[in-house]
């Protein structure tokens, strides 16, 4: 039987979309109306501090223009509350999701697939764990638990895929390790010399980057008693987990820097133990700590993916 020809596109269906601007309306399409800034936001624990078992995004899809959830074009955040004997799916199509343990303790189970094998862990307050591409992962609470989740199923959105195949290990980093790492850390005379008094969690699946997967980053920081950490700036966006603080904690963050060195117009954030907030792309930030005891936060950023495209550009304030 013969088949009948598939049709080519027309020169007019080649050419029926097609647009050409002069480069000065088009070579920075980020401003409003067009290709949305991403927005300073924040969450406070409020948000998870009571109610049911469930899964509340942090969703700034709207304001983006993307599909949802998202809470920036390339990752979504979400608290997970789940109650005491009460059980949870965390199913989204990512290649890297990140999950920290705000509260409460559980076990996660994710079936076997395909050169995967079959995924049980214990989990309890202060640890992380990564998984990369594959089933979805059932969380169980042995006791009223709240967890950060972070995935980068916005990406694949954008991009029209699916995930194929992990490109990393199933990872655990128990709260046990990561004190001892951090202790080891301010421990160390030179350590006070630091911008940063922070802790990078990284894989050995992944040597180039130094990353937690292939695109997403993730560091543990401490913010000292009456300390101000100087500005700096990378080009990826950092989805902020404040995971303990006092009142008097806060973050001060701007497109410029003044002649001293200090941010122009700063906007400032105010830190709730147990919230979130958004620190956008490109913008310097400050962290300040008023209040008399340590803080703790966790940012969590698609610096893994920029350091592949060699675009994270970080840079610290009073440095060339």
């Amino acid at each position: 039987m013969n088949q009948s020809p598939t049709p080519s596109l027309s020169q007019h269906e080649w050419q029926a979309g097609i647009q050409i601007f002069d480069y000065r309306q088009a070579a920075n399409p980020i401003r409003p109306g067009l290709t949305e800034p991403i927005p300073y936001r924040q969450w406070t624990s409020e948000l998870h501090a009571a109610g049911p078992t469930a899964i509340l995004p942090l969703d700034l899809s709207q304001e983006l223009g993307c599909p949802g959830p998202a809470t920036s074009p390339a990752l979504a955040a979400h608290f997970l509350r789940l109650l005491a004997g009460e059980e949870l799916k965390a199913a989204a199509s990512a290649t890297s999701s990140l999950f920290y343990v705000l509260r409460g303790s559980g076990q996660l189970q994710r079936p076997a697939a395909p050169d995967q094998p079959t995924l049980e862990l214990a989990w309890s307050a202060g640890d992380l764990f990564v998984l990369p591409a594959g089933p979805d992962p059932l969380l169980q609470a042995h006791k009223e638990s709240i967890l950060y989740w972070v995935h980068d199923g916005p990406l694949l959105s954008y991009l029209g895929v699916k995930p194929s195949q992990p490109r990393f290990r199933a990872s655990h980093y128990p709260s046990a390790l990561l004190e001892a790492e951090l202790q080891t850390l301010l421990d160390d005379p030179s350590a006070a010399r630091s911008n940063r008094l922070s802790i990078l969690l990284a894989h050995e699946d992944l040597p180039a980057s130094r990353t937690v997967s292939h695109t997403l980053w993730a560091m543990l920081g401490v913010v000292p008693a009456g300390a101000v950490q100087p500005p700096h700036r990378h080009q990826s966006v950092a989805l902020d987990l404040i995971v303990d603080c006092d009142p008097g904690c806060y973050t001060l963050a701007g497109r410029e820097l003044g002649d001293d060195g200090t941010i122009r117009d700063p906007h400032r954030i105010d830190w709730q133990a147990g919230g979130a907030f958004i620190t956008p792309p490109g913008h310097w930030h400050a962290h300040v700590n008023e209040s008399g005891r340590m803080a703790r936060l966790l940012p969590i950023q698609d610096s893994g993916l920029h350091t592949y495209l060699r675009s994270l550009d970080i840079r610290f304030a009073g440095t060339h």
